[in-house]
Parts: C-alpha cells; structure tokens; sequence
C-alpha cells in the first residue's frame, strides 16, 4: 500500500475551505457553519505533526466550495500504483472526484473508475488488513453492497464484507480499525448481526478490541495506526489501557472540529 516500505506516505489536504456547509449525516445536524477555522487549523496542524513524526505527508490542495475535501481517505482506494476512485452517493461531495483523478494522474497512478451506479466512498468504506491480507469492505449508507466483489474482480484481492446498521457510523472507518499484528478495533453495534459473525468469523477473541458506545461516539475506531502508535480524536482510560496492554502506544490529538462534519483521524488520511 506504500511507496516507501520504509517509510509510509500518507496523503491529506490543508482544512482551507472546510467546513459544515451542507448536512449529509447525522454530525453534521445542527453544526451548519458553526465550525472554527482557526481552531480546525490547529487542530489538523497537530494530527499531521504526529503523522509526519512516523510517516511522509503528501498534499493535495485544497479548493473553494470542497469543504470536505479535507477527508481524503474518501478519495479512493489505493493498491500499489493503482487506485480505485470513489464514486460518491452524496451530490455535495461530487466535486470532489475530478480533484483527486488529477492529484493520482499526476502521480502516475492508474486510475480505475468504479460502474456509474456503484456508489463507492474510498478507503472510508474499505480498509487494508495486512495481518489477514484482506478488505474489510463497508456497505449499507454510502457504498453499496456490490462493491466488495467489485474490488475483489478489479484489485485481484480477498475482501470481507460488513453491513453498517447505525447512520452515525455511516463509513466503515467510523466504527472499525485494522490494526497490526491482526488485532482489531471496533465497535459491535455499527453491525448487522451477521456482519459481527463475520468479524469473529476471522479474529480470535484475543484479538478483539471491542470498544463502547461513548469511545466510538468519540472517533475512537476513526484512527490511524502508524509505526506501533495508534492516533485518535480521544478515548476512556480503560481503552487506553487496553491498547496499551496490547502493544499499541496511544496518542490523542483534538479533533472534535472535524467531528462536527463527522470525520477525524482516519478521515483526515490516506495512505498511498
């Protein structure tokens, strides 16, 4: 998934023009032009100097009238030199799709565009699991259900996928987390039921982080796992704990401007 193996390239976008200037999920509601720009600037300021302590921070520029363009873990989803484009379900986000074909041309990317009628949101609804060398491929609010053997036939890649039941975490990065040495972190009741079978189905108990309504409320499963370090909006002492029993170092970092429009972490990210 990265250039440098090494090294990680990590792709996010200066919060410029963001903001909560439509409402497409339930964060959003009430927030409407009620986020600080200046307090957003520190706040993503500081997620990309931990990022940049671990990782290189590559930018796509920001543009007038994309205030999500910040989220670029919805630009699509990169495997090596290729990388399936989103196809957002939202017409507010749309604009977004020509910014980040030109940002990967300009890469040297090949550029896979998915069906016109295939709702697909990225590496929002698609994350890497390398301990199990599989997809966990989100489907129910934003991406549809056909994606997962979509990206199965188009990446030549094993996916699992999962059905999302709670409209607050309406991206599969909302409410799950890979992370490495096979554990997982997540929150049970964004499942359907056979959604959660399927998650024990392929992580042993051990291998569990199972995280509270309060934690996931709080962007806790919205991380980004780098060089042993686990990034994240904030969490209870005992998820901490947890975490660190399990091998992970914690490290919280104010996002709660970006909650507003229900992102954060993993949201602000994409790794290339």
């Amino acid at each position: 998934m990265s250039r440098n193996a090494q090294r990680k390239q990590i792709l996010m976008c200066a919060p410029d023009h963001f903001g909560v200037a439509y409402v497409i999920n339930p964060w959003m509601e009430g927030q409407y032009a009620r986020t600080d720009a200046d307090e957003a600037r520190r706040q993503w300021l500081g997620l990309k100097a931990l990022i940049e302590s671990r990782a290189d921070v590559r930018l796509v520029p920001p543009h007038p009238g994309l205030p999500d363009l910040v989220f670029t873990a919805n630009a699509g989803l990169p495997k090596g030199k290729t990388i399936v484009l989103s196809r957002f379900r939202c017409p507010e986000r749309r604009g977004e799709e020509p910014v980040f074909r030109a940002w990967f041309e300009a890469e040297g990317y090949r550029v896979i565009d998915p069906p016109n009628d295939l709702p697909f949101e990225g590496a929002g609804d698609a994350l890497y699991d390398e301990a199990r060398d599989l997809f966990w491929v989100g489907h129910g609010f934003r991406s549809h259900e056909d994606v997962a053997p979509f990206l199965e036939k188009t990446l030549a890649t094993r996916t699992v996928s999962l059905g999302l039941i709670d409209p607050r975490f309406y991206h599969l990065d909302t409410c799950l987390c890979p992370l490495p040495g096979g554990s997982l972190l997540y929150f049970p009741g964004a499942f359907a039921p056979a959604s959660r079978a399927a998650i024990e189905a392929h992580v042993p108990p051990e291998k569990r982080i199972c995280v509270e309504g309060p934690d996931a409320e709080n962007f806790c499963c919205n991380a980004v796992a780098l060089d042993g370090a686990v990034i994240f909006n904030r969490a209870s002492a005992s998820l901490i704990e947890r975490l660190r029993q399990a091998g992970f170092e914690p490290l919280l970092t104010p996002l709660d401007q970006f909650i507003k429009a229900g992102g954060a972490a993993k949201c602000l990210t994409l790794e290339i």
